[in-house]
């Protein structure tokens, strides 16, 4: 069936919803496309809106003239030329026409010519749900929101100003925010734009690919393992990387100095990568340098042998056999002109880790010095803090930390511990019981891991957590003590989540297989929430606004200071009431 929409003007009110309307009638098999009686809007002027065959077949159907006779059933093959126009074309003359004008919307409806019973059953249906689609965008043309099934549903956001669009119930929706614009194929993919902030995110099969970009800055990778980096640096240069881990790295920039190849395991150079500043290779393991600030070192046969150099610092080991190295005490101007100095120490340990023998903080008022020779003992000596294990460990452990004021018994540490002192108070007999209290921390649990509870108390921080089996439930309520505000959040794996803002704000959904696990983490919200939450309830505690929905919105309230809007069976039944009156609609046809 082919429909045809005359317009009497691209830049009316209706605009905005005409194009719904024209994607509606297409989802359900209808040749849908348009034609306007006076100007094309601006960039949708099309290649078929300028054709020249286009206008001429509309012309047509608009002002039929005489009806020539239908050509022998023998030939019922499409003119040779243009097929696509020349079908338009006998539409309007082998078909029939109707005509009706709905507030400034004309439709001209054109229908191929049939045979058999199963060509007039289809034909009479189609008509039937033309006729109730058509009535359906007639009375609401003027209104902002739609609901057509599972196919297509419109509705505006209620913790923030914006607007959704949700069909084929979870598997595609838009939404825009703000300035902020979303696509999303739930668990396909989907697609974050913000042009305020310059800022955007994309997710194929998250967390298979994923790609995000602030500004000139951006990161693309396969599961963490193939990469690109990029974007404009401090020192206004562009660079760029490329990771396939851990078996090739490259960098690129305008400076040289910045650039790096790196082919494990044969020959490589990297900077800034592998948590040093600098690292050379040559047949990794068999010969590897780092550098770390000022400190050289040199690896053979990594991690077993070595040699390290430095500002005052000089090393060596055979590990596990044997090794030393000792730094004397350094200083060094920072960045604020001021002269820092740089603690020394000397290690050295035989078969490690059964004895070694260190001192540290050399040159600063606490030098510390620890000597193990296990398993018959281990004793720490400093000014701040006493510490002898006997027997470790299995055996007994006493602490005295004069810095944090408290006396510690452990036997054997750390199952059971028991600590008193101004500074701390602790009680362990693990798995059964544990209480431990400090000035600002708080941890408890009992029959570990069935009960769990933390607490930092740091002004104006207030964090609690409460744990029952890991992540089977979990409640955490963050307080600022200087406002009052707080934030809640409880999740029962995997039956719910539900969070209140600090401003109030609610959110509840049913069924959460991932989000306890990855809380806070967007794209699981974008990709995965929306395929398997059968109830999400929303209220923003600012506007009054509140919403529910129920498995993909065959059930769905929206609720307003001054109106409300209830939709049942993907919208078949539609009831919605505001200052303005009452309106019903049954089955997509309007009462009221």
């Amino acid at each position: 069936m082919f429909i045809v929409i005359e317009h009497e003007n691209a830049q009316s009110p209706g605009g905005a919803a005409w194009l719904t309307h024209m994607s509606l009638l297409r989802s359900f098999g209808f040749l849908a496309v348009p034609y306007y009686k006076h100007a094309a809007p601006p960039g949708l002027g099309n290649a078929l809106y300028r054709s020249a065959d286009f206008q001429s077949a509309v012309s047509r159907i608009s002002n039929p003239q005489t009806v020539p006779k239908p050509a022998p059933k023998r030939n019922r093959g499409l003119p040779i030329g243009n097929r696509r126009y020349s079908r338009l074309e006998t539409c309007a003359t082998k078909g029939w026409r109707c005509a009706k004008r709905i507030q400034n919307w004309k439709f001209s409806i054109a229908n191929f010519q049939l045979t058999g019973s199963c060509a007039v059953l289809c034909r009479t249906f189609s008509l039937l749900l033309c006729f109730m689609v058509l009535l359906t965008i007639a009375t609401t043309a003027r209104s902002s929101e739609h609901s057509f099934g599972p196919a297509y549903h419109e509705f505006g956001l209620t913790l923030a100003p914006g607007h959704r669009t949700e069909a084929l119930g979870p598997l595609w929706y838009a939404e825009r925010k703000e300035s902020a614009r979303l696509w999303a194929v739930p668990p396909i993919f989907s697609y974050t734009l913000d042009e305020e902030t310059d800022f955007a995110e994309f997710d194929f099969a998250y967390p298979v690919i994923t790609y995000d970009r602030f500004g000139s800055e951006y990161r693309f990778h396969i599961f963490q393992l193939l990469s690109f980096a990029g974007g404009r640096t401090q020192s206004e240069t562009n660079v760029s990387r490329f990771t396939l881990f851990p078996l090739y790295f490259q960098q690129r920039s305008a400076i040289p100095e910045k650039n790096y190849t790196a082919v494990i395991p044969f020959y490589g150079h990297l900077k800034n990568r592998l948590f040093r500043d600098e690292v050379n290779f040559v047949m990794l393991p068999i010969y590897v340098q780092s550098r770390k600030r000022d400190v050289v070192t040199d690896n053979y046969v990594y991690p077993f042998v070595h040699s390290r150099r430095g500002n005052g610092l000089k090393g060596w080991q055979v590990w596990p056999l044997t090794g030393h190295e000792h730094k004397v005490v350094t200083t060094r101007t920072n960045i604020w002109s001021e002269t820092d100095t740089s603690a020394g120490h000397d290690k050295f340990f035989v078969l490690w880790p059964l004895f070694f023998n260190q001192t540290t903080g050399i040159g600063t008022t606490n030098p510390v010095h620890q000597q193990v020779l296990l398993p018959l003992y281990s004793r720490l000596r400093s000014p701040q803090r006493d510490s002898t294990s006997y027997l470790w460990p299995l055996g007994i452990t006493h602490t005295v930390d004069r810095e944090k004021k408290y006396i510690e018994w452990g036997t054997p540490w750390p199952l059971i511990v028991f600590d008193r002192g101004e500074g701390k108070t602790t009680s362990r007999v693990w798995p059964l019981f544990s209480q431990s209290h400090t000035a600002t921390l708080e941890s408890d649990w009992y029959l570990w891991p069935v009960y769990k509870f933390n607490r930092i108390n740091s002004d104006p921080l207030d964090r609690r957590r409460t744990r029952i089996l890991f992540f089977l439930y979990s409640d955490i309520i963050e307080k600022n003590t200087e406002t009052g505000a707080a934030l809640r959040r409880s999740d029962f794996w995997p039956l719910f989540t539900v969070q209140r803002d600090f401003d109030g704000s609610k959110r509840l959904q049913v069924l959460a297989p991932l989000e306890p696990f990855l809380p806070n983490n967007k794209s699981i919200e974008r990709d995965y929430s929306p395929v398997w939450s059968l109830w999400r309830s929303e209220k923003n505690a600012k506007t009054g606004a509140a919403s529910q929905s129920l498995i993909w919105n065959l059930y769905r309230r929206d609720a307003a200071p001054e109106s409300r809007k209830y939709s049942l069976l993907f919208g078949l039944f539609q009831y919605q009431s505001s200052a303005a009156g009452k309106r019903w609609r049954v089955l997509y046809i309007p009462f009221g």
